[in-house]
């Protein structure tokens, strides 16, 4: 190491030693907003998914399309998910998304990333796009935490980021906050391609998320994402909720 590069590192160095960060999770000190223990024992994938919708299958059915997926075939091709939405990654998923704690999505990106490290066969994206959020929306939050995942994502991955090659047309209520009979419904016709065609045609497009849940946004989303000219959807979520 030459001696301007170990001088560029001094001043985050001498950060770190008088503003320690420490795990949200457990208290320990330590570099990231989560230490690698609770990495480890909360957010790391210990399932056999399937490998369109990410939810657990059996060990002997791992690298098999679920019987959801085969019966009723998504518009997105395959998912890779991070862990599962359960506690206590539930809550760092929350402070993310309505609290502000912007240095939980580099960790959440470093997670997928490991994931898909982990993924055999997993083909990477010609471009990363997060789900957009509403202007309404945007401007109450001030971020989109799907974005703030996917910029370290893509960096880390080599795949180049399109912030804005999908946009949301329709204010749609939370998710979280619809009847799951509703929510197909609910995110019908929410989505349209802002770049055009030509960005799209004969492309893989990876789709990032913080959450998925019952898979409709996304399902919606891969669908205009299709009908635009684009090849393959790979989604992207730090976190799968488990059926029910």
């Amino acid at each position: 190491m030459t001696l301007l590069s170990r001088l560029s590192r001094w001043p985050g160095a001498l950060l770190g030693a008088l503003l320690p960060s420490s795990c949200v999770l457990c208290g320990a000190t330590g570099d990231e907003p989560v230490c690698a223990a609770c990495s480890l024992a909360y957010a790391g994938d210990a399932h056999a998914r399937c490998p369109c919708c990410a939810n657990p299958v059996g060990a002997s059915d791992a690298g098999r399309r679920c019987g959801a997926c085969v019966a009723d075939p998504p518009a997105y091709d395959a998912t890779l998910a991070a862990c599962d939405y359960a506690v206590p990654v539930d809550q760092l998923v929350l402070q993310l998304k309505f609290s502000a704690r912007l240095a939980l999505a580099p960790w959440m990106a470093r997670r997928l990333h490991a994931a898909a490290l982990a993924r055999q066969g997993l083909v990477l994206p010609d471009v990363l796009c997060p789900v957009p959020l509403g202007p309404r929306r945007l401007a109450e939050r001030g971020y989109n935490q799907a974005l703030e995942v996917a910029r370290p994502l893509a960096a880390s991955l080599g795949v180049m980021l399109a912030p804005r090659l999908v946009e949301r047309l329709v204010e749609t209520r939370a998710q979280s906050g619809v009847a799951p009979n509703e929510r197909l419904r609910n995110v019908r016709g929410a989505f349209a391609v802002a770049q055009g065609q030509a960005a799209l045609l004969g492309r893989h497009v990876g789709v990032v998320d913080d959450v998925m849940t019952s898979g409709h946004t996304l399902d919606e989303l891969a669908g205009v994402l299709k009908r635009a000219g684009a090849a393959r959807v790979t989604n992207f979520v730090f976190a799968r909720t488990p059926p029910h």
